[in-house]
């Protein structure tokens, strides 16, 4: 298989792998993927790896990486605010908001880097669908030390990602950092902080359970738990490994034909209402597992009404699937209207009745 058709492939199945809710914030001025190594199309996208980087180049993305995180851990933002790039300075308050989120998990954390990624996207305007290849791949995909990363219209330069893993009192995480040169300088041009464990366990654990429940045929639960485990095994939600790969491919014999995915909603009926799911995925809070269920309105404002169809979606998705209430510690319903205006309601399972 060639390089470009594994990478429209490798296109397809990230875009899948991405989901709702991921834990951390990522730069939307940079709308970062990444996916490595080799020329595309008419543009040059490259990727450079650790091994193959210069000596000059790869210290300087630890130390910037380090830097970044040790002001990450301090909680200083405001020198983290003048370290990034002045698109994203003028725009500081979703960083802001990431690092106040962890800090109590960071704090007082170490973290060590592992080895960086260099892209480069030569051209004269963005490029609306950047690809790098990472590391070496073989004739079935990518070999167990390469990455893979898409980038939606992004403007020519030189970047970089560097991952730290940090050990905390809250469990291992993990910090990665988007850089850009600007000169001779590195800057911050995005930050995606997130958890390594979801509700105490690793991502091993939840590929168990999805198998689990995928061998007492209960799909559905199946799939949430297969969307944690692919989550879990990846830093990035822009990322792709050979690890994701091959539990993306072993996850779609688990999907469900009821499950709202690619844009097309799922019919939940109760009693003489059909409710249109748009979207479902598992979120860490704390110590849980929490389930996520967004769907249709007309309208929002209504709140009373909007409570009352929140906990009637509720106890329709345990009653239609009752293998939810040892799976999740709690469920989140969302009402969204066209409008976007939306309203939610948060029940602990055991109240679900």
């Amino acid at each position: 298989m060639s390089h470009s058709n594994w990478g429209l492939r490798g296109y397809w199945r990230l875009l899948k792998f991405m989901r709702s809710g991921a834990a951390g914030f990522m730069l939307a001025a940079l709308a970062v993927g990444l996916v490595a190594g080799v020329t595309r199309n008419l543009e040059a996208e490259t990727c450079t790896t650790a091994g193959d980087m210069d000596a000059a180049t790869h210290s300087a993305l630890l130390a910037t990486g380090q830097r970044d995180f040790d002001l990450v851990a301090k909680g200083d933002t405001a020198s983290l605010k003048q370290s990034a790039i002045p698109s994203l300075a003028s725009d500081f308050a979703g960083i802001e908001q990431a690092v106040k989120d962890n800090q109590a998990a960071l704090t007082g954390a170490k973290a060590t880097a592992r080895p960086p990624f260099l892209l480069e996207a030569d051209g004269s305007a963005p490029i609306p669908r950047a690809e790098f290849f990472c590391g070496v791949f073989g004739s079935n995909g990518q070999t167990s030390d390469s990455a893979i990363f898409t980038l939606g219209n992004l403007p020519p330069g030189k970047y970089a990602v560097v991952i730290l893993d940090a050990s905390s009192a809250k469990g291992p995480y993990t910090v990665s950092l988007i850089l850009q040169q600007m000169g001779s300088d590195w800057k911050l041009g995005g930050l995606y902080i997130k958890a390594a464990q979801g509700g105490g366990h690793d991502g091993n654990w939840f590929l168990t359970q999805a198998r689990d429940y995928k061998s007492k045929g209960q799909n559905f639960t199946a799939w949430l738990y297969y969307l944690e485990a692919r989550s879990l095994a990846s830093p990035l939600p822009f990322m792709s490994t050979a690890a994701t790969d091959k539990l993306y491919d072993e996850s779609q014999k688990a999907q469900p034909p009821d499950f709202p995915a690619d844009g097309k909603t799922a019919d939940l009926s109760v009693g003489g209402t059909t409710y249109k799911l748009t979207t479902l995925f598992p979120q860490e809070v704390g110590s849980d597992l929490d389930l996520i269920v967004k769907y249709q309105v007309a309208d929002a404002l209504n709140t009373n009404l909007a409570y009352q169809n929140n906990v009637a979606v509720m106890k329709a998705l345990v009653t239609k699937y009752p293998e939810l209430r040892n799976a999740f510690a709690e469920i989140e319903a969302r009402a969204v209207a066209t409008n976007g205006q939306d309203y939610g309601t948060l029940l602990p399972m055991k109240d679900i009745k």
